[in-house]
């Protein structure tokens, strides 16, 4: 039996697993388990030694401590600090506290690395207020579901972690090469809002009072702790200060204080942020140790270079490549979450990819532009979910609401694959330094 046909059998049995409801942790491992047997009549110690060494690495310590971070600001009145901060800037701009959405979804994301964090905490604080004032509920829901999303795309970000990892790149590199599209993608949010406030004016309230450059500068001080926290955890790793794992510390440490000047720190907060921390990174890693067997595995099997030597003889252009994978992607996005696509995919797409000659690192802000669209696709965008919790309306209706949004993503995408240095430019001048 050759290769593809084996490639084949083994993607039929992981389908039929994952399908079976058996977590994908296991389902990774028991397919890597089956591929390994092929090869190897030991499988067993393979297995050990993958999740030993998958699970062993310092640069996989930056997970916990990213996740945990995000974790204790997700307890603090952050978001709420932030709506207030931003709100006096925006009120002579077409769509007015819209912006907001997608700026407190901006920056709380570069805290949190979480996308449903991001998407939760700030629509907790921004939907009730923008509903009081009378601006369109249908906007409002779908800029924060979509805007929500930028928790995965600003860095530091968990997902970059967990690509960074499988694909065996900087870390630094991933968090840097994200900054500019993460920032595109924010400048098309508002863009749309502002064409949208152009042209529907009776759908927003008036503008409020004019306000003095001290006063607007007096409520923004709100924004310092934030922005000090932001530069400090990204800025020592861009200066190389410190290696991702140790900024990450440095974040926790940064944002107990945080909580602690807040008020929000309690004991009760402090061990719910822990033990949140403590359940998502262990489901991180459980899953990336399954992947790393499955990598061995199908290394060992040789299945990915017959793949790769496949698509070669297919003699397909890079844009082909990427179009496929782009509809793979958005297919697995309906029904998986970002961490479990990336590692499941990574050991077969990677030597594809460089063999099509494109960059790992512009390649994983790809895919979580890819992740993006999927936190807000139907049916198991978790992005939907989030918002159909804080609002109770119907997904489909929250859906649609972010529609116009999930099209501003898929632009983005466009634009950073007809024009890759949007996304290697400002790594490779950063770290040429």
């Amino acid at each position: 039996m050759d290769m593809l046909n084996i490639a084949l059998l083994l993607l039929v049995l992981l389908c039929l697993l994952l399908g079976s409801g058996l977590w994908i942790a296991l389902a990774l491992a028991g397919t890597g388990y089956v591929a390994m047997s092929l090869v190897n009549p030991t499988p067993g110690l393979f297995l050990a030694s993958a999740y030993w060494e998958s699970t062993g690495s310092w640069t996989l310590a930056a997970l916990p401590m990213f996740i945990w971070m995000g974790e204790i600001l997700f307890r603090t009145k952050l978001s709420e600090e932030l709506f207030n901060g931003l709100a006096p800037w925006v009120r002579r701009i077409p769509g007015r506290l819209l912006h907001v959405n997608i700026l407190a979804c901006g920056i709380f994301g570069s805290v949190s690395g979480s996308s449903a964090a991001t998407c939760a905490t700030v629509s907790k604080i921004a939907l009730p207020e923008l509903k009081r004032r009378g601006y369109d509920e249908r906007v409002a829901i779908g800029s924060l579901a979509t805007a929500g999303t930028l928790g995965i795309m600003i860095p530091p970000s968990i997902i970059m972690v967990v690509y960074a990892v499988a694909a065996e790149v900087s870390i630094v590199r991933v968090f840097i090469a994200g900054m500019i599209p993460g920032a595109l993608v924010m400048g098309l949010f508002s863009l749309y809002i502002i064409i949208w406030a152009l042209l529907n004016p009776a759908k927003q309230p008036a503008a409020g009072p004019g306000m003095s450059l001290w006063a607007k500068l007096k409520q923004s001080a709100q924004l310092i702790p934030c922005i000090l926290l932001i530069v400090t955890v990204m800025g020592s790793m861009f200066l190389g200060w410190t290696t991702a794992t140790e900024a990450a510390a440095f974040g926790v440490l940064g944002s107990l204080v945080l909580a602690a000047v807040t008020r929000c720190l309690t004991w009760r907060s402090f061990v719910d942020s822990l033990a949140g921390a403590t359940r998502l990174s262990c489901m991180i890693m459980f899953i990336l140790a399954g992947a790393a067997f499955l990598t061995k595995a199908m290394a060992l099997t040789g299945i990915p270079a017959a793949l790769a030597a496949a698509v070669a003889a297919a003699e397909l252009g890079p844009f082909a490549i990427i179009g496929i994978l782009t509809v793979v992607y958005l297919i697995l996005g309906t029904a998986l979450d970002g961490v479990s696509m990336i590692v499941l995919t990574t050991s077969v797409v990677v030597p594809m990819v460089q063999l099509a000659g494109f960059d790992l690192v512009w390649f994983g802000i790809f895919i979580i532009l890819l992740v993006e669209i999927a936190e807000i696709s139907p049916p198991l965008g978790f992005n939907l979910f989030v918002m159909q919790t804080m609002t109770g309306k119907e997904q489909t209706e929250i859906a649609w609401a972010a529609l116009p949004f999930f099209m501003m993503l898929v632009v983005t995408v466009v634009l950073i694959t007809i024009f890759p240095g949007i996304v290697t430019w400002l790594p490779d001048y950063l770290l040429r330094q």
